[in-house]
């Protein structure tokens, strides 16, 4: 799926960098060869995957904030970059509800600097803004949602991300479309929604991996909020190895793929809460076990999967680690960081496990 020899000097900017995700894309591409050049916010926990991974000596990071369209805009036309990864994001449901304006300029008016400031960047031939799996309206159907199915949000955090979907096609369709006036020397815009991610060095809170591991490490019960609750749940690697396909797609093949792209695990491995919760405790000496807190909670949906067809068909990606594989590398990487190992080491291990899986499945 991955195709190392076109990422070999390839200038990327990388909004969210500091973040989970953000941080894991960077380490690979830095490891495939590309010139990384970040754009985020201090990293925004302690520890923090960015820190530990010694990022900002081994990538070019400026601490910025992406509704900042003066600064944004500057960091961009510094790194002249051939691809851009928005990862740039307030991430989380439940403090979309504490902060919802807050949310709504992060998510939206940021998407909308990035592509601002992406008109003005010669060079540039790929963006690819990565959104979420929960910008589709929520039916509460057990089957996956399509990418042409409508999009919503109940919560400040859906919605600002279906937002973006809106302001990036809106984007795509006036500015960065070769059938219209100058439209052709423009770059191609695709969006990526993925699953719910998970993977060794995420301390967030309010993330059930990490509020997992943390009550284990403390001798806590983990308390859980909706142990019935179905997700998408999927290693980091999974959704970073689309982002990276759909990228090379983009600029190698252009309108052909600016459009927006589901990155899920299959169906097998849309687990509840409780599922996810069981397995982690049983994997974990010291752990008390778990119960249910009893709220009130703000409303999150009950069920959530994707259909990743189109990825499979037309990118030729396709989900690699099954969650049973997933949970195993998580627990290995924290026990990996808690005993003293180099967590930048260990994130090019589990890329070159993940690497061989995908290359044994071909």
């Amino acid at each position: 799926m991955i195709d190392t020899s076109f990422w070999r000097g390839k200038r990327v900017f990388v909004t969210g960098n500091t973040g989970f995700k953000g941080a894991w894309l960077s380490i690979w591409l830095a490891e495939l060869g590309a010139e990384v050049f970040g754009y985020a916010l201090e990293p925004p926990t302690e520890p923090s995957l960015f820190s530990a991974a010694s990022l900002a000596g081994r990538t070019r990071a400026t601490i910025g904030d992406i509704r900042d369209r003066a600064s944004l805009g500057k960091a961009l036309a510094e790194a002249r970059p051939d691809v851009i990864m928005h990862l740039a994001a307030q991430p989380l449901v439940r403090l979309s509800y504490a902060e919802p304006l807050l949310t709504y300029e992060t998510n939206i008016i940021g998407t909308a600097n990035l592509l601002e400031a992406a008109r003005s960047s010669p060079g540039l031939r790929a963006i690819v803004v990565v959104t979420t799996d929960k910008c589709y309206e929520n039916r509460e159907w057990p089957w996956g949602y399509r990418e042409n199915e409508a999009l919503g949000g109940y919560d400040p955090y859906s919605s600002s991300k279906a937002c973006a979907e809106i302001v990036t096609a809106a984007y795509r369709s006036s500015f960065f479309n070769p059938d219209e006036p100058g439209g052709a020397r423009m770059a191609s815009i695709a969006t990526a929604r993925a699953g719910n991610v998970i993977g060794g060095g995420d301390w967030a809170a309010d993330r059930l991996v990490p509020d997992i591991l943390r009550s284990i490490t403390e001798g806590k019960k983990v308390r859980i909020r909706n142990p019935d609750s179905i997700r998408p749940w999927q290693h980091v690697l999974e959704p970073l190895s689309g982002y990276l396909a759909l990228a090379q797609a983009l600029f190698e093949r252009g309108a052909d793929f600016a459009e927006a792209w589901n990155f899920g695990p299959y169906e097998s491995d849309a687990k509840s809460v409780r599922w996810i919760v069981e397995r982690l405790c049983a994997s974990r000496p010291g752990s008390v076990g778990y119960e249910v807190d009893p709220g009130p909670h703000p409303h999150e949906a009950n069920y959530l999967k994707l259909d990743c067809s189109k990825a499979i068909s037309r990118l030729g990606w396709r989900p690699t680690w099954d969650l049973e594989k997933t949970l195993m590398k998580i627990v290995e990487w924290d026990m990996d960081f808690s005993s003293g190992g180099d967590a930048y080491s260990k994130c090019l291990s589990q890329i070159d496990d993940f690497e061989k899986s995908a290359g044994a499945e071909e």
